[in-house]
């Protein structure tokens, strides 16, 4: 059946609200979008459009909402004169600066100057009219991000779940990053792209990806190392052997796997052996501080964290009077539950200091950057920040892609998006309060899906992908917003645009010194898969550029079509394809690319894969890229890649440790061992030894 057509009032109302009718596929072809999933993107919206009386309601009442005096939020860029229209009968102006002083401010007419004294950051305008007063959240930004590394470097890409040393409990942690941050600088690395290290909620059983957290605004307390919380070594003989017990049962895990559920029951008692020993005075100060620069919204993910324990995830299933964060009954169950909330701040304080270590140990070995944090896209809708931010959330919807060439169905990640309208209302609150969290001890940010800054695909739930719209976002004002939390973090920025990027996108991430994604795997001429893969000079220089990500085989696996393997024997591929076209297809890639390593001299007659490896690692050396990254298990030579996607328990997705093939399949390496690897040294000598800028 052909999709009902958006025609009318209807369509006005959903081009007013940035939501599509109609939209490009990934072969450029225009795709019509069924009424009824526009008028549940704006139903989500709280716009009322179920007929075209009510649609045009809600067009009227939206246009008397926007002629008034000042938008909700407005922002500018620092170092120039801006004009804004304050209406034809405003009578007096006050500039209130983020820190509370005023700013002496004068308007001309209907319109205000703004003199370039403003500093950046985030104020409040106030327009007295003759009946009436309109206030407006005044964002002044930079003119673009940071860039603290100015020459080429190179860097790692690390799950940091699966860099083990014997030391941790049977999980990386956030001492293996220092120490791993500390060894890379030494070998001459600018940075280390760590996965996301959001919050999961404290239960049973633990979530493996870290991409569906339930909360971006705070950390893993799962990567802590124990013996390194102060409390520790004060402990009475009889708990401290306790807790040495409670490690040794982590690290007899089975070490082909991630068993995060072990390392949660493990660390979970013996953090609370440790919590409920003394502190001193002096640490007992500094938590109390650092609780208290927190804020409520920290009170409010504890709060979270004390009630899933008891109610289980997710929320909606929980009490009605606790379903929201000002519901009647949730005052009393927080002071009910006080210890356990405050059991779950101390964790946060902990996961603050180490992850501040090992940023420190990153700056100490010499690194440009250091550690490069990565923020998923969205978060889990039965979890911490959809429960604390619901009234910020489109509920009823989720975040995915419209049918691709990867994907016929389309995908639908299953994360709820965050309204557009809601983000201006607040002075892009939520938006700002995420990045400074997750930059507060970084170098760097990577932005998982940065195009979900312009759009993003909207799904109803209970429906396919491909009934789904995109949904356009305040892009310049998101972007001036991270600019100026990555200046105040004096942190770079990466893009991740990989797939279907719209025409422009790439361009406005370079103008904002925002460093685009590139892969080799999927670089070609003109970005199109008919046209030659691109040489090694076409790179852009304002890219990191890998030869793979988490998503997709390593740099061996690559080459041994471990992807064409597993696949097959999982039953992946769909009902246009089989085993034998998708081999073909994967040899024709592989001679495609064996050309390339050819014609940039690269490689002999007849390589083996180890010099096949090596010789993308040297391509990459040669990309005019800022920087250029390899996964340590590229470098290592491990085969498996992280996530799979499109399975969930076919394959063991995010519980890989790094490991070497060998005969009996795969053997687990420690991050002892990596350090010491020939392999990996030999990759980072390639990637160091780059052509200067």
């Amino acid at each position: 059946m052909p999709p009902e057509a958006v025609t009318g009032p209807l369509a006005e109302l959903a081009a007013a609200m940035g939501v599509a009718v109609r939209y490009r596929d990934y072969l450029r072809r225009p795709v019509d979008v069924d009424a009824e999933s526009v008028r549940l993107a704006l139903a989500a919206m709280g716009v009322v459009a179920e007929d075209e009386p009510s649609a045009a309601a809600s067009l009227e009442q939206l246009r008397r909402q926007r002629r008034r005096r000042l938008p909700p939020s407005v922002v500018v860029r620092a170092g120039g004169m801006t004009s804004i229209d304050l209406g034809p009968d405003s009578r007096s102006v006050t500039l209130t600066l983020e820190g509370g002083a005023d700013h002496p401010i004068a308007a001309t007419g209907s319109t205000l100057r703004l003199p370039t004294s403003v500093p950046s950051g985030y104020h409040r305008l106030v327009v007295e009219g003759r009946d009436h007063t309109s206030a407006s959240h005044l964002i002044v930004a930079p003119q673009r991000c940071p860039l603290p590394l100015q020459r080429r470097g190179f860097g790692w890409m690390a799950q940091l779940y699966a860099v083990r040393s014997h030391e941790s409990w049977g999980i990386g942690d956030y001492r293996d990053l220092a120490t791993l941050a500390s060894w890379s600088g030494g070998m001459g690395a600018a940075m280390i792209l760590v996965n996301p290290l959001h919050a999961p909620a404290p239960v049973l059983p633990q979530e493996n990806s870290p991409y569906s957290p339930t909360s971006r605004r705070y950390r893993n307390p799962l990567y802590l190392r124990v013996e390194d919380v102060p409390e520790f070594h004060g402990l009475p003989p009889r708990q401290r052997d306790e807790v040495l017990g409670l490690a040794e049962q982590a690290r007899r895990s089975d070490p082909a796997r991630i068993d995060r559920d072990l390392v949660f029951d493990a660390k979970t008692r013996a953090l609370a052996i440790l919590a409920a020993a003394p502190r001193s005075v002096a640490r007992e100060a500094e938590l109390r501080r650092w609780i208290e620069r927190e804020g409520q919204d920290l009170v409010d993910f504890a709060t979270f964290c004390a009630l899933a324990e008891r109610h289980g995830v997710p929320w909606q299933e929980w009490p009605a009077g606790l379903r929201h964060p000002s519901g009647s009954q949730v005052a009393a169950a927080r002071d009910e539950l006080h210890d356990q909330v405050g059991f779950h701040m101390w964790l946060q304080w902990l996961s603050d200091a180490q992850l501040r270590d090992a940023q420190d140990a990153a700056t100490a070995s010499g690194m440009g950057v250091g550690i490069v944090h990565d923020l998923a896209v969205g978060v889990e809708p039965g979890g911490a920040d959809a429960w604390a931010l619901q009234d910020s959330l489109a509920t009823g919807m989720t975040i995915g892609a419209p049918p691709d060439g990867f994907n016929q169905r389309g995908q639908d990640w299953g994360l709820p998006p965050l309204l557009p309208g809601q983000l201006a209302e607040t002075g892009f609150k939520v938006f700002r309060d995420m990045l400074r969290s997750v930059l507060r001890h970084a170098g760097g940010l990577r932005i998982d899906h940065i195009m979900g800054l312009w759009r993003l695909w909207w799904v109803p739930q209970g429906h396919p992908p491909a009934e789904g719209t995109y949904v356009r976002y305040p892009v310049h004002e998101l972007l001036g917003v991270l600019a100026l939390e990555a200046e105040r973090a004096g942190a770079m920025v990466v893009g991740e645009d990989l797939g279907t990027v719209e025409k422009g996108v790439r361009e406005t991430l370079a103008g904002q010194r925002i460093l685009s994604s590139r892969v080799l795997y999927f670089e070609r001429d003109d970005d199109d898969p008919a046209h030659p893969r691109a040489p090694s000079d076409a790179y852009p220089s304002m890219a990191l550029t890998s030869v793979s990500t988490h998503d997709l085989p390593t740099a061996a696996g690559w080459w041994a079509d471990e992807d064409v393997r597993i696949q097959g024997e999982l039953g992946l591929f769909g009902d246009t394809t089989t085993p034998q076209i998708e081999a073909r297809r994967k040899a024709r890639e592989r001679a495609d690319m064996l050309a390339l390593l050819r014609a940039e001299g690269l490689v002999g007659h007849h390589p083996s894969r180890t010099e096949l490896v090596l010789a993308m690692h040297k391509f990459l050396a040669r990309t005019p890229s800022l920087l250029v990254a390899t996964g340590l298990g590229d470098a290592a030579g491990d085969l498996r890649q992280p996530n799979l996607p499109g399975t969930a328990d076919e394959y063991p997705n995010w519980r890989l440790p790094l490991a070497r093939p060998s005969a009996d399949d795969h053997t687990p390496m420690w991050l002892e061992e990596l350090l010491q690897d020939t392999g990996v040294r030999n990759v980072a000598a390639i990637l160091r030894n780059r052509p200067p800028s």
